[in-house]
């Protein structure tokens, strides 16, 4: 059964980039343009989540939804990859209990090392 990721970020060109990507590194990719809630993310049941910091729309941060997942006992142990351009990405990738971050504009090959760290 191929490994799930869940990738939440608002631009469509980046989630159509990553899904081609993952989806030929054999991945069920699973895209979400828009901010979510916890229980919406278990019914997907990622093995791994690329989540944006800034979501154009939504109410939460990524880092807050992050520290959200990390709230829930049954997603306490998922990996979250911060995704950002944000200066400070390092910093709200620590302090929300993410496992990593990716710095935006991200090497294609480098974002796949990554995940891989996490998911095999």
């Amino acid at each position: 059964m191929a490994k799930r990721i869940l990738v939440i970020d608002d631009d469509e060109d980046i989630l159509s980039i990553l899904d081609i990507i993952f989806a030929e590194e054999g991945y069920d990719v699973v895209l979400q343009n828009t901010g979510t809630d916890t229980d919406h993310i278990k019914l997907f049941n990622p093995d791994l989540i690329l989540l944006d910091v800034r979501i154009a729309g939504y109410h939460k941060t990524g880092d807050k939804i992050c520290e959200e997942i990390r709230g829930e006992a049954s997603m306490e142990k998922i990996p979250v990859l911060l995704v950002s351009a944000e200066f400070d990405v390092h910093e709200r990738a620590s302090s929300c209990g993410a496992n990593g971050y990716i710095s935006k504009p991200f090497d294609i090959n480098k974002l796949l090392e990554k995940v891989k760290e996490f998911i095999t």
